[in-house]
């Protein structure tokens, strides 16, 4: 079993940053890819970014590119930075791991965190 535990959301201001962190434990693979969605309210779970398990791979959502920046560290722990936020961008973001390589579709995903709410006011 993972479980993977987020942090860092809250309000901000359109324009302003915001930096989200997750941090996994328990069971260890040798190849997998973490991942952050969000959802805003009446709306489905939509894909933001991804980072391989070498960091040497990332993907972003079209809608944040240029604005957020995907991280992880050797410890476990993956970031993303989020600069120049709009009321937009208001929604629960979500950490997931999944075993294997790098997919974008949330049901690919196979660990999930309890979410992380993200507000930004006008």
């Amino acid at each position: 079993q993972v479980q993977l535990v987020e942090s860092g959301g809250g309000l901000v201001q359109a324009g302003g940053s915001l930096k989200l962190s997750c941090a996994a434990s328990g069971d260890t693979f040798s190849s997998y890819t973490m991942g952050w969605f969000r959802q805003a309210p009446g709306r489905e779970r939509a894909f933001v970014a991804a980072i391989s398990w070498s960091g040497h791979n990332t993907n972003y959502a079209d809608s944040v590119k240029g604005r957020f920046t995907i991280s992880r560290d050797d410890k476990d722990t993956v970031y993303l930075q989020m600069k120049n936020l709009k009321p937009d961008d208001t929604a629960v973001y979500y950490c997931a791991m999944r075993v294997g390589v790098l997919r974008i579709g949330d049901r690919d995903y196979d660990y999930w965190g309890q979410g992380t709410q993200v507000t930004v006011s006008s």
